[in-house]
């Protein structure tokens, strides 16, 4: 979200009891040193707002397979 040194990248992970977490970081923080893609799904859109009313097998996102 935002542009230029202002953008940021909203970062999601299930936490204890299965509880979503999400964080904000802005890209051009001194505390982020690199970004890494550790996996790759297939969505129905870009905003994934609607995750976070899911749960279970419903908040899965389907998984690409790498070449």
């Amino acid at each position: 979200m935002g542009q230029g040194t202002g953008e940021t990248i909203t970062v999601r992970k299930i936490g204890a009891n299965g509880i979503g977490i999400e964080r904000i970081f802005p890209i051009y923080s001194d505390s982020v040193q690199e970004i890494k893609v550790i996996r790759r799904g297939r969505v129905r859109r870009a905003k994934l707002f609607y995750l976070r009313d899911l749960a279970g097998k419903k908040a899965r996102i389907k998984e690409l397979r790498r070449k």
